[in-house]
């Protein structure tokens, strides 16, 4: 299965239960269909670069956060789904970092140790 990374912006609430269903129901999608969360990470609540428009309603700020995990091709395209319906997502991008968790690993290890030049 593809390793993939999620990065989302959502709407900022006063209240985190928001946020906390948002994730909850992107992660059980993942794993109801045979996939692996690998890592959340919340990047905390910031100010937009620029004014964000979705569902009718503006954003000037919003909570960032991630999700690295493995999934397969059809499971990605129902996340996407999930996230284009959900109006409580302003932006969110998927990136593939590797065939597998092992491929993106040796890649790091691959990469030039500048340190000892």
């Amino acid at each position: 299965m593809p390793f993939y990374q999620l990065v989302c912006i959502a709407a900022h609430y006063p209240e985190y239960k928001h946020i906390k269903d948002l994730v909850t129901r992107a992660a059980t999608h993942i794993l109801d269909n045979g996939g692996v969360v690998r890592k959340l990470d919340s990047w905390g609540t910031r100010t937009l670069p620029q004014r964000m428009r979705r569902a009718k309603t503006y954003y000037n700020i919003g909570d960032y956060w991630t999700m690295q995990f493995d999934a397969s091709p059809t499971t990605l395209r129902g996340l996407n789904s999930i996230m284009r319906h959900d109006p409580r997502v302003i932006r969110w991008t998927s990136l593939k970092v590797g065939e597998k968790v092992d491929d993106v690993l040796a890649f790091v290890e691959k990469t030039a140790d500048r340190s000892r030049e």
